[in-house]
């Protein structure tokens, strides 16, 4: 089969921000066919990989990039693999979109992916960032992860042997190299009812507090220890400040918004500018969590 490659690919129509220039080429992997010829592209082309996911965490600059993106189109969904005591373990590629995930676990009535609920992007995304919120982590319903790596090939690797971070995920001596291509979760058996009134508790309590409508990348910072980014920004007086067509949430001051005219210039500056009225007024400088590029 031959590989899918997409001359140009734009980072303002693959990412959530809508912000962005061009990269070199995108390559669409549609199933383990394509993997041999990903690994022969690779090695014969000095561009540098990145693998883009639903673009939900993702913050790219203007103009061209010198970049080979690397997509897994939608995969099977979740399947049923087997049942261990009151735990079912599932398998779910890693193109499937994490919402959909959290559908298909809910109608099948199986609990430990709630607190992920309104969070949007891939399962191989969400894996990649250990996503998570309210107290819960991507990483602590997993068992297994399939990786592809140009020199190991497809490979499951138990999630004990692998490192699961505050929005942080690595694994192997090949870790910045490897593909997500499958993940395995361990459920616990409940009842859709009690799955649904669950997530929508957590989707209630999200909307309430976070732009979950808004063209956006998520928390723009990692949260320090002392205290929230959030709550950092809103008392540096950052909550509501914008930059031309991009602005701090004023429901959120850790979330990016684009008003619907912004570019990547106004963004970087604006988070720029969040950074440097934290560590003036706290003394704490933030980390992004959202991916710059």
């Amino acid at each position: 089969m031959k590989l899918e490659l997409i001359k140009n690919p734009s980072f303002a129509e693959r990412t959530t921000l809508g912000l962005g220039g061009t990269a070199e080429v995108e390559i669409v992997v549609r199933d383990t066919r394509d993997l041999d010829g990903l690994g022969m592209f690779l090695m014969s082309n000095p561009l540098r990989p990145f693998v883009i996911g639903e673009g939900s965490n993702i913050l790219a600059s203007d103009g061209h990039h010198d970049m080979a993106l690397i997509r897994t189109a939608t995969m099977p969904g979740p399947e049923r693999v087997e049942k261990q005591g009151k735990q079912l373990i599932v398998h779910c590629g890693a193109g499937q979109r994490l919402p959909g995930l959290l559908g298909w676990a809910q109608m099948a009535g199986l609990s430990g992916l709630e607190g992920l609920t309104g969070i949007p992007g891939s399962v191989g995304g969400s894996v990649a960032m250990n996503a998570g919120s309210y107290g819960m982590e991507i990483g602590d319903a997993i068992t297994r992860v399939r990786l592809w790596t140009p020199s190991a090939g497809l490979h499951w690797v138990d999630a004990k042997e692998c490192i699961f971070g505050y929005r942080h995920f690595s694994c192997g001596p090949e870790a910045s190299k490897a593909l997500i291509w499958e993940v395995e979760f361990s459920l616990t058996e409940s009842s859709p009812k009690e799955v649904r009134a669950t997530m929508k508790d957590f989707y209630i309590r999200k909307k309430s507090t976070q732009p979950v409508t808004t063209r956006s990348a998520g928390c723009v910072f990692k949260n320090p220890e002392e205290k929230a980014a959030g709550l950092l920004l809103d008392e540096a007086g950052m909550k509501g400040v914008s930059i031309g067509g991009m602005a701090f949430s004023k429901m959120h001051a850790n979330f990016l918004i684009n008003l619907g005219t912004g570019n990547a210039s106004d963004a970087l500056e604006l988070v720029e500018a969040g950074r440097t009225a934290v560590k003036t007024q706290f003394g704490i400088t933030l980390e992004t969590e959202v991916i710059v590029l």
